[in-house]
C-alpha cells in the first residue's frame, strides 16, 4: 500500500504510484516498523533532482525491484526540501558510514529505532562497476541485520554519539573574538581560489553564496585598519567570480537564472536544476556587485544579470498568490538539459543572418558542440565588443542583433516541453529570494521588484504565520511541518532587506514576532540555536550547527539578523542572544574558520555594530543616495510620516524638511540635514570603532 497520495510535496507524490509500499516519514511509519521488528529504507531526495529521477524509473517503478523491498523493509520517502531535519541527520550518517560524500538520492537503511546502519547515494537496479545491483544490496544488508544484528546495534550506537559530537559541538571555554579569524578564512579562500576561472576548488564547482558574501564585506569596507591588499585581493576574488559565472554555462542567457552547480571548472555545463535559494542569494550578490563597481566595465554584465533573474523570479517561479515557488527539474522528456541546449541548424535557422553572425561567435556556436559531443549550451565566448569590431559593426547594432536574437530564440525555447517545477512554498527559500529582490530593488530602482517581494512576504505571512506559529511548507492552501530555524532567521534577515527599501509597520512586527519564536523556542542554554522547535518530534539527534552548506548557517544568519534587528529596535535582548551565538560556536570558529563564513558575518557585526541611519521627512532623494553605494555594514531605514508607533529608538520627530539620525552602537550622533553630512557621520561612524 503506497501512502503518499495525500502528501503536498511534488517529489513524494512523483512515487505516490510506485509499486513499493512508500511511507511518509510519521510516527506511524516508526510505529511500524518497531512493531514488525523490521529495518527502515530511508530514500531522501526532492523533485528536481536528476538521478532520484533516474533510480525511481530503475527501480522503484520496477515491480520486482519494489516486491523485494516490500518484503524486506519498512520504506519511507523523504522530500529532503520539506524536511531538511531529517536530511541534515542522515546525509552526515551516509559520511560517516561510507566515508565518502554525501548527495540525492541517499539511500540509508535503518533499524527499526531509525538508527543508520548503512547507506549510500544512487545504487543502480543492475550490477555496475563491481557492485551489485539495487535488489541484491537490499537482500545483502537485510541478511546482515538478520545475522549480524547485535554489530549493528552497536555500530549504530557509535554513529549515533558521532553524530551528535559533529551536529552540536561540545561545549568549550569561548575564544576571544578578533578580527583574525576573519583573515584566516580570507587567506583559505584565496589559497583555494581558481585564479582563471573564478570560484574555490576543482570540479564540480559550486558558487557558495555566503564565502562571496564575506569576500563583499571586505571589499566594501571602509575600515581605516582593512590593510589595501586584502581589500584588494577580495574584490577581485569576489568579482572576478561573479564575472565568470555570469558569463558561463551556470546561468541561463536566454531566461535568466542560475543552475545549481557546474560540473567543470570553467562553469560552462551546469546541472541544469535550477533551485530558489540559489537564485535569490545570487540576486542580491550581483545587485551588491553593482553598486560595488558602479562605472566599471563589468557593470553591464552584472546589470544584465540582476535584470533576467528579477524577470525569470517574477515570470517563472512566483505563484499567483504571490510566494516563489522552489524549483525547476534538470530534466524534460526524460533527458537532462534537454530544454537548454541547441543544435547550430536550429539557431541559424531561427535567425537572421546578420543576427547570426554576433549570436554564434558570442555563444560559441562556431565552436565544437560543449554539451555530449552535439548539442550547445550557451555561454559567452567572446565579448561582444570583440565580435562587433571583427564583423566592422557598431557595438549598438551587435547589441540590437544579440537582443532580437535572444528574445526569438527564448520564444522558440518556449515551445518545448518545460522542465517540471515544484509549486511548493518554502518559507526560508521564498525569504532568501525575497531579501534578493528587495535588495535588486533598491539598488536597480525597481518598484515592480520590490512590489514583487512585497507580495511574497505578504504571501508567507498570511499562509505560513498561523496563530503565531510559523510553518515549513505549503501548497494548494495546505500549510504544514513546523518550521526550522532557517525559516525563522532568514524571514527576520528578510524583514530587514524589505524594510530598508520601503517601511511598512507589518514588516517590523513579524520579525520581532519571529525573534521572539526564536528566543523562546530555538535558544539553547548556553549559546546558539537549535535547528529544530522545543516541542518538534523527537529525533535520533538534535542539531545546532553553525557551518555553511548549500545555504548560509541558521546560526549565522539568526545572529547577524538579531544584531542588526536588535541595533534597529533597541532590544537587547535579541543582541545578548547573538552574542551568545557567537560565544558558543567561537572554539570552532577560531580553530578552524573555513565554511563559517555566515557566522564570521555576523562577527564583524560583534566587534563593529552597524550604522543605522534613520531618515524622516522628504528624504527619498537621500535613502536613494544611500542604498546606491555598497554599504554592507549600513542600516538604512525612511520612516513614513504615518509610521504609527514605533520602538523608542526609532520614534524620531517628524521634521518640516529632511532630517537624518546617524547612530552606531548605542550612541546617536545629532541629527544632521543634508546627503553630505550623513555621510561624513557614517565614516565618523566608522573611525571610531
Amino acid at each position: 500500500m503506497n501512502r503518499l497520495s495525500g502528501e503536498t510535496s511534488p517529489y513524494l507524490l512523483q512515487h505516490a504510484d510506485n509499486p513499493v509500499d512508500w511511507w511518509p516519514w510519521s510516527e506511524a511509519a516508526l510505529a511500524q516498523a518497531r512493531s514488525q521488528d523490521r529495518p527502515i529504507l530511508l530514500s531522501v531526495g526532492y523533485s528536481a533532482c536528476h538521478w532520484c529521477h533516474v533510480m525511481a524509473h530503475e527501480s522503484f517503478e520496477d515491480a520486482q525491484v519494489a516486491a523485494v523491498m516490500n518484503r524486506l523493509f519498512i520504506n519511507i520517502k523523504v522530500d529532503r526540501e520539506e524536511r531538511p531535519d531529517i536530511d541534515q541527520i542522515y546525509q552526515l550518517a551516509q559520511q560517516m558510514l561510507s566515508r565518502r560524500g554525501g548527495g540525492w538520492p541517499l539511500t540509508m537503511f535503518l533499524t527499526p529505532e531509525g538508527v543508520p546502519f548503512y547507506g549510500g547515494t544512487y545504487f543502480a537496479k543492475a550490477p555496475r562497476f563491481g557492485m551489485p545491483g539495487f535488489a541484491d544490496v537490499c537482500e545483502r544488508v537485510a541478511e546482515t541485520w538478520r545475522t549480524q544484528r547485535e554489530g549493528v546495534v552497536q555500530q549504530s550506537a557509535a554513529v549515533v554519539d558521532a553524530l551528535q559530537r559533529s551536529l552540536a559541538a561540545s561545549a568549550q571555554k569561548p575564544a576571544a573574538l578578533t578580527s583574525k579569524a576573519v583573515e584566516e578564512a580570507l587567506f583559505l579562500l584565496e589559497r583555494s581560489f581558481d585564479a582563471r576561472h573564478g570560484g574555490f576548488g576543482k570540479a564540480p564547482k559550486f558558487p557558495h553564496p555566503p564565502d562571496l558574501q564575506l569576500l563583499l564585506r571586505e571589499a566594501a569596507s571602509q575600515r581605516p585598519e582593512t590593510a589595501d591588499r586584502s581589500r584588494d585581493s577580495a574584490r577581485h576574488a569576489l568579482l572576478h567570480t561573479l564575472r565568470q559565472m555570469a558569463r558561463g554555462g551556470l546561468f541561463d542567457h536566454l531566461g535568466g537564472g542560475f543552475a545549481r552547480y557546474s560540473t567543470d571548472e570553467r562553469w560552462e555545463i551546469p546541472h541544469f536544476e535550477k533551485m530558489l535559494h540559489d537564485n535569490g542569494l545570487l540576486l542580491g550578490l550581483y545587485a551588491e556587485a553593482l553598486a560595488l563597481t558602479g562605472g566599471e566595465p563589468c557593470e553591464p554584465l552584472f546589470r544584465q544579470v540582476v535584470e533576467d533573474t528579477a524577470g525569470w523570479l517574477m515570470r517563472e517561479m512566483q505563484s499567483p498568490q504571490g510566494g516563489y515557488y522552489a524549483s525547476l527539474d534538470a530534466d524534460s522528456d526524460g533527458e537532462e538539459g534537454r530544454f537548454y541546449v541547441w543544435s547550430r541548424q536550429e539557431v541559424e535557422h531561427l535567425l537572421p543572418p546578420g543576427q547570426f553572425a554576433v549570436v554564434a561567435p558570442h555563444y560559441g556556436l562556431d565552436e565544437a558542440p560543449n554539451f555530449e559531443g552535439r548539442h550547445w549550451h550557451l555561454r559567452i565566448a567572446r565579448d561582444l565588443e570583440d565580435v562587433a569590431h571583427a564583423q566592422a559593426l557598431p557595438v549598438a547594432t551587435a547589441r540590437q542583433h544579440l537582443d532580437s536574437a535572444r528574445a526569438r530564440l527564448l520564444g522558440q525555447r518556449d515551445t518545448r516541453t518545460r522542465p517540471g517545477r515544484d509549486d511548493k512554498l518554502l518559507a526560508s527559500w521564498n525569504a532568501l529570494a525575497i531579501a534578493g529582490m528587495a535588495r535588486a530593488a533598491v539598488i536597480c530602482r525597481r518598484d515592480d521588484w520590490l512590489q514583487s517581494a512585497q507580495r511574497a512576504m505578504d504571501c508567507v505571512q498570511d499562509t505560513l504565520w498561523p496563530a503565531d506559529r510559523l510553518l515549513a511548507t505549503s501548497r494548494d492552501g495546505r500549510a504544514h511541518l513546523n518550521a526550522y530555524l532557517d525559516d525563522h532567521a532568514f524571514l527576520i534577515e528578510a524583514c530587514l532587506q524589505l524594510l530598508q527599501t520601503q517601511w511598512r509597520p507589518r514588516d517590523l512586527a513579524f520579525a520581532c514576532r519571529l525573534a521572539e519564536a526564536l528566543l523562546e523556542h530555538f535558544q539553547a542554554e548556553d549559546g546558539g540555536f537549535w535547528f529544530t522547535r522545543d516541542d518538534h518530534e523527537q529525533l535520533i539527534v538534535l542539531s545546532r550547527s553553525g557551518h555553511d552548506g548549500a545555504m548560509p548557517s541558521g546560526n549565522g544568519v539568526a545572529a547577524q539578523a538579531l544584531t542588526r534587528l536588535g541595533h534597529l529596535v533597541g532590544e537587547p535582548r535579541y543582541l545578548d542572544a547573538a552574542r551568545r551565538t557567537l560565544a558558543y560556536f567561537s572554539p570552532a570558529i577560531v580553530t578552524h574558520p573555513g565554511g563559517f563564513s555566515s557566522l564570521l558575518l555576523a562577527q564583524e557585526d560583534q566587534l563593529r555594530p552597524p550604522t543605522v541611519v534613520v531618515l524622516r521627512g522628504p528624504a527619498r532623494a537621500w535613502q536613494q543616495g544611500l542604498q546606491a553605494q555598497c554599504r554592507p555594514d549600513t542600516l538604512v531605514v525612511l520612516l513614513p510620516d504615518d509610521a504609527g508607533a514605533l520602538p523608542d529608538a526609532l520614534a524620531k520627530p517628524v521634521p518640516a524638511s529632511p532630517q537624518a539620525w546617524v547612530c552606531h552602537g548605542d550612541a546617536c550622533l545629532p541629527p544632521v540635514d543634508s546627503l553630505e553630512g550623513i555621510l561624513r557621520a557614517i565614516g565618523s561612524a566608522a573611525r571610531a570603532v
